[in-house]
């Protein structure tokens, strides 16, 4: 009878007793996750945000997702064509590069395909981040903000004052400029006037299925684009 791949045991060097427990736990996760789904979908993620993918998970039940760690589930996937759990899916692995994750289904294709094209959340910029106006505040009372707040204002360099309990702007002020980068105190400032400079997305970029094999999605997009969407984002911890 011959060997099972999920068999088969895979070194994983220069790894600490807790780290190497995850490694091992998420290389199991992901080839259970082989057997039991039909479909896998790599996608790129834009401006991440934990509260938003926590809802994202709650809504694909029982379908599962992955982040992070991309090397380490490429393993549970397979590397190469000799390790890989199925037949293509190491050309799943060769797509985690970058700001990707996985998904793991057994919705339909249209489905999938329809619900990723029509999500997107509207979220504050973080530091880092290119702005995509220019926002001016000008000389005069800020109503908006309690008077506890203005000692804050001042240390994110906001020229304010108190005058008779109302936050006052001394002179005009340039929060920031359309495609400058965003410091962690102009990010802050626009926070707090809950001006939206960034868009939680979620692209295909790939798909595999036990049916049908692996197939590239949105190819037609440039490599310099997609590196554009690779810029601002963060990774997020797939949840245990």
């Amino acid at each position: 009878m011959p060997k099972s791949k999920r068999d088969k045991k895979i070194s994983l060097t220069k790894t600490g007793k807790k780290g190497l427990a995850l490694k091992q736990k998420i290389i199991e996760d992901v080839r259970n996750c082989v057997s039991r789904f039909k479909d896998i979908y790599v996608f790129s993620h834009e401006n991440m945000r934990n509260i938003r993918m926590k809802e994202v998970r709650e809504e694909w039940k029982p379908s599962r997702f992955f982040f992070g760690k991309n090397r380490v589930i490429g393993v549970g996937l397979g590397r190469n064509k000799e390790e890989e759990q199925e037949e293509d899916l190491h050309k799943v692995t060769n797509c985690l590069k970058g700001q990707k994750a996985l998904l793991f289904t057994d919705c339909t294709k249209e489905e999938v395909v329809d619900w990723f094209n029509s999500f997107s959340f509207e979220e504050f910029a973080r530091s880092g981040f290119k702005a995509t106006k220019t926002v001016v505040l000008e000389e005069g009372p800020l109503k908006q903000f309690s008077h506890d707040i203005e000692p804050h204002l001042r240390k994110l360099g906001m020229p304010t004052k108190l005058d008779r309990g109302v936050v006052t702007l001394t002179k005009d002020y340039e929060i920031c400029k359309e495609g400058s980068i965003l410091t962690p105190e102009q990010a802050r400032i626009l926070k707090l006037l809950e001006i939206h400079m960034a868009v939680f997305k979620l692209k295909l970029r790939a798909h595999w299925s036990k049916e049908s094999g692996f197939e590239k999605m949105n190819s037609e997009e440039s490599d310099e684009e997609e590196n554009i969407l690779d810029e601002n984002m963060e990774e997020c911890e797939d949840d245990e």
